[in-house]
């Protein structure tokens, strides 16, 4: 039996796949279907056959439920609605937490199994509040069509859909997008700092006409805002990066004292990869090291780097990690080496730059489950132990999940 896009098919899901869509097979071909669950038997409707290897569809009709599914937390994202009209962003939404949790662990396994050279375990997801996995975003962006319909979009698509409801938004943020007037096309950024005020921030589309060697018209500089990890201070742009959790950056600050605590000398030089406004600078300084460098790329937020780091004895350089460590002599006293690069991961050159570093021990804290495991493949061929693995999930309702890594060099194991 074959199909072409657009048709329903029966399908029984066998399997979950990083991104978030669940995975079923028709007539010898993988389907990845959205908004089913691994041991489902869906009825879905084909939304692209251009493939020959695999299709994508989507989830319309749940035939025999599994026990996992759960009424979406979000109404304007569940199953009963068209696909067209299901907004995107919590993708997980129609899941009990807990199997979520369990789903993200899976997919955190294939990809070490898959990329990393095998025998490593992937730990379990821990969550980082007793919560029920809503009001949690810090940070959000909603989109302005040409109607003036403001909304998330739908998923996979950029078609603005209107809500009533934002679950996942810290209340303040809901509460100010629910206000929302006279908003032009384009973006419209909302964020919540320390002080627990909504800031707005709106981008406007650029015209798509302009005069002929015109220069695009220069946006002011965004308001500096504070955030707080424990008694540490961290100023930086309101629309520069912060993690989206209210929990993230100090679940991710402890996860890194612990794994390298004890294994810092004071006497090395530690570095911060990707520093950006110097959350790990300060985690290297509290245990202890004396002599730092972060590398970052954007200007700004190494500008914030140094005033937020000032009191210690930070470099704070503004440069790409993998021409920074091109410049590096190999083996020069380096200690320990903090990376969280963005979601494409390190790479290989990079990986290979810290190994030339020889440091005592890297930890890598990761927003991509398969591009860390391609990076530790690297690190492993290279004769690093990945030691100790741990993983959270700081984005209930979706498919994203922070892991953190501590590797150890050759030959010097535990």
């Amino acid at each position: 039996m074959t199909s072409s896009a657009g048709e329903p098919i029966e399908l029984d899901i066998t399997g979950f796949a990083h991104g978030g869509t669940a995975i079923a097979r028709h007539d010898g071909r993988v389907v990845f279907v959205a908004d089913a669950i691994p041991g489902e038997r869906v009825r879905a409707i084909v939304t692209d056959a251009s493939k020959s290897s695999f299709w994508r569809a989507d989830a319309v009709e749940v035939v025999e439920a599994s026990p996992h599914r759960r009424p979406h937390i979000w109404p304007e994202a569940d199953i009963s609605r068209p696909p067209e009209v299901r907004v995107g962003g919590a993708d997980l939404g129609h899941i009990a937490l807990a199997h979520q949790r369990e789903l993200t662990q899976r997919v955190l396994q294939e990809a070490l199994d898959k990329f990393a050279g095998g025998g490593l375990s992937a730990p379990v997801v821990a969550g980082v509040d007793d919560g029920d996995g809503t009001g949690w975003r810090t940070r959000m962006s909603l989109h302005v069509d040409a109607d003036g319909r403001v909304g998330p979009f739908a998923g996979r698509s950029h078609r603005v859909i209107d809500v009533e409801t934002l679950p996942l938004a810290r209340p303040v943020l809901a509460a100010a997008a629910a206000g929302l007037r006279g908003a032009e096309p384009g973006r419209v950024s909302f964020v919540e700092p320390a002080d627990g005020e909504a800031r707005v921030l709106r981008h406007p589309e650029r015209p798509s006409k302009q005069r002929r060697g015109a220069r695009p018209p220069r946006r002011p500089r965004a308001e500096t805002i504070l955030e707080r990890v424990g008694d540490r201070d961290f100023r930086l742009d309101a629309d520069g990066f912060w993690q989206v959790h209210p929990q993230a950056a100090t679940t991710l600050d402890a996860a890194v004292r612990s794994l390298l605590d004890g294994r810092i000398d004071p006497e090395s030089t530690h570095f911060d990869l990707y520093g950006g406004v110097g959350l790990f600078s300060s985690t290297l300084a509290t245990l202890g090291a004396e002599d730092i460098v972060t590398v970052e790329s954007d200007a700004r937020a190494t500008a914030h780097a140094r005033e937020n780091l000032a009191p210690l004895d930070v470099t704070a350089v503004t440069a790409r990690v993998d021409r920074f460590l091109s410049s590096r002599p190999s083996g020069a006293g380096t200690g320990a080496v903090v990376l969280d690069p963005p979601r494409a991961g390190a790479g290989r050159e990079v990986v290979e730059g810290i190994h030339a570093l020889e440091p005592e021990a890297v930890v890598y804290v990761a927003c991509d489950p398969v591009a860390l495991a391609r990076d530790l493949g690297t690190f492993r061929r290279l004769g690093w132990e990945a030691a100790e693995l741990r993983a959270f999930d700081l984005f209930p309702h979706s498919h994203h999940f922070e892991t953190v890594a501590l590797l150890l060099p050759p030959g010097r194991g535990r």
